[in-house]
């Protein structure tokens, strides 16, 4: 059976062996030497028959090297690896194995690998499957698996088209800031007042078709009419976009119509429901994204696992630096006020001096130009946090005049409108590092309240939990954040680093740590060294010490400083301090000196 190019039967064992290894010595598969290992595990075990053992507990076991102890509801890091390795897979075919025969995959709902055929390969070329049943959503894993996190659909016929929207994506930030540059130039202009998305407001308008089912009235029908509402209520605490349900009345030429359409279906199989999700470029009736959801819906009953998916559906297509945000920058950046909203995303996805820049820029003109948007307030508000807490990265003094200009920021964009999730982060890091993180948590509370399906929100709330000492709650949030593939990548499993550590799992904090991106900012390479200092890595914490000395010797004489301003308490200090000193450095009296 054959759908969309794909051959349903799985191929040789040794087709299978040869794609595997054109993967791991694809220069595109950029994944480190345990993710490389988890997926050769995982093809091996499968091709020697032994794919029910592919559990949570043994690949720990293999993989990572944890012992008979291993809790998978603790330590989710093989949920959020396997999450990394789907991703590189399809970052994988999308560019150096566009041609590939051979398909390696990793449904959602369990770790067991499936192989297809792809392209003219007729039934004489194929192989039967060793396996034809594959694993479903039930087991002992099945409630460790976020089943309905966001990956692309290998039913989507449009995946072996979208190899132009990998570029669009890996060129991002270049293709945002100088959207951003060529509006500058138009403020001047007496059309730019009238340049928009969707007619008068600034940002773009997604229309949300009720999703498809069979047309008799059954239990399939009710569900789709119920996940439709459910997205919609979702979808609108998004303060980046505008969603509607009805194509709008044309008033003039000012008005071209949503965007975007958000399209879908549902369908069931016994307890189980799939639904698939698409998002649609109106112009050209392009597929820009598609995936496919499954939950089975005896585990938590019907309509909390409508909600579940909905809410999954939602984020994935709205949350910031999701779908929007990376693989369609050109659609969107035609109004000036939400190109600067992509100028910030791309920069935080950089994290250079430049970018900073050119985002602040293009910020504040936006400010003054539309004094009323939350959003661009919030955001401006984030610029000047970011020349506080990434104030060694970006090259510039962490002063009170410039935290003070970012909360009366925050502080204005919550009056603008008082449930914006962005304003509200806002506030909860101003009031963070202004040292009142009673009033930091309540700001946190209320913007994750106000949309717990921005994994932004939730990620940075639970850094700020737990860096005041919530540890478990934060966790909880952050572990989230990281397997919906919040924020940019790398930036959030430092968080996961620390709550191991805080925990005295130091193996799994190292793993975190270098999971993290350590050139996004020094206080990551920090946190790696009092992790190596702990684990008495004498000669890998040299190297992160000499790295700081070269690339941020300003670093040094402020580490204490820098550590007791995110943690709260003293024996979380304390901690953080004992790996570092064990490490080589000194931190005693505001001073780090080599010993």
């Amino acid at each position: 059976m054959t759908s969309a190019g794909i051959n349903r039967v799985t191929a040789s064992q040794e087709e299978v062996q040869q794609q595997l290894e054109r993967i791991l010595s694809s220069r595109e598969f950029r994944l480190p030497e345990r993710t490389r290992k988890f997926l050769e595990f995982v093809v091996t075990e499968t091709l020697a028959g032994r794919r029910d053992s592919l559990k949570a507990f043994t690949i720990a076991q293999a993989v990572f090297g944890r012992d008979a102890n291993f809790d998978a509801q603790q330590d989710p890091c093989v949920r959020i690896e396997a999450g990394r390795l789907r991703r590189e897979l399809e970052h994988y075919y999308l560019t150096a194995g566009g041609a590939d025969r051979i398909i390696i995959t990793i449904p959602k709902g369990g770790y067991a690998p499936v192989f297809d055929v792809i392209g003219s390969a007729g039934p004489a070329d194929l192989v039967p499957p060793e396996h034809p049943d594959r694993p479903g959503l039930s087991g002992d894993d099945s409630g460790q698996i976020d089943t309905a996190a966001d990956t692309i659909s290998r039913e989507q016929p449009d995946r072996r088209l979208s190899r132009p929207l990998y570029w669009l994506r890996a060129a991002g930030a270049v293709l945002i800031l100088a959207a951003a540059v060529a509006l500058l130039q138009q403020l001047g202009s007496p059309n730019a007042e009238r340049e928009t998305v969707a007619g008068t407001d600034n940002r773009p308008t997604i229309i949300v078709e009720r999703f498809e089912s069979a047309p008799d009235g059954s239990l399939a029908s009710d569900i789709s009419r119920g996940m439709t509402d459910d997205i919609i209520e979702k979808l609108v605490r998004f303060n980046d976009i505008v969603v509607v349900t009805a194509m709008p009345r044309k008033t003039g030429e000012a008005s071209p119509g949503p965007l975007y359409a958000l399209q879908g279906s549902v369908r069931l199989e016994g307890s189980n429901l799939r639904s698939t999700a698409r998002l649609v470029r109106r112009a050209d009736a392009a597929v820009i994204w598609a995936s496919n959801y499954d939950a089975d819906m005896k585990v938590q009953g019907i309509p909390k696992t409508q909600t579940i998916l909905a809410g999954d559906i939602a984020a994935a297509v709205a949350r910031p630096f999701g779908v929007m945000f990376q693989t369609d920058t050109a659609a969107i950046a035609g109004n000036y006020a939400f190109s600067c909203v992509l100028s910030y995303y791309s920069y935080r996805s950089e994290m250079t001096v430049q970018a900073h820049e050119a985002a602040k820029s293009c910020l504040q003109q936006a400010v003054e130009k539309t004094p009323a948007d939350s959003n661009v307030a919030a955001l401006l508000s984030l610029i000047y946090l970011d020349e506080f807490r990434f104030s060694y990265q970006l090259h510039r003094q962490s002063t009170a005049a410039t935290l003070g200009i970012a909360k009366e920021l925050a502080e204005h964009a919550v009056q603008l409108d008082s449930k914006n999730a962005r304003a509200l982060q806002a506030l909860m890091l101003a009031n963070f590092f202004g040292n009142n993180p009673a009033a930091a948590l309540s700001a946190g509370a209320a913007a994750y309240a106000s949309n717990p399906n921005d994994t932004e929100v939730a990620g940075e709330y639970g850094l700020r939990l737990s860096m005041s000492g919530e540890w478990d709650r934060g966790c909880t949030l952050i572990s989230e954040a990281v397997g919906k593939n919040a924020g940019p990548r790398g930036y959030y499993e430092v968080g996961m680093a620390l709550c191991a550590f805080m925990r005295g799992d130091t193996q799994a904090a190292e793993l975190w740590s270098r999971m993290s991106d350590l050139n996004y900012n020094p206080m990551h390479r920090l946190v790696l060294l009092s992790i190596l200092g702990a684990l008495g890595k004498q000669q890998e914490a040299q190297e992160q010490v000499e790295w700081i000395r070269r690339e941020s010797p300003a670093l040094i004489p402020n580490i204490r400083r820098e550590v007791v301003s995110r943690l709260a308490r003293t024996e979380d200090q304390q901690r953080f301090f004992a790996g570092i000193e064990a490490a080589g450095l000194s931190v005693q009296d505001g001073e780090a000196a080599q010993n």
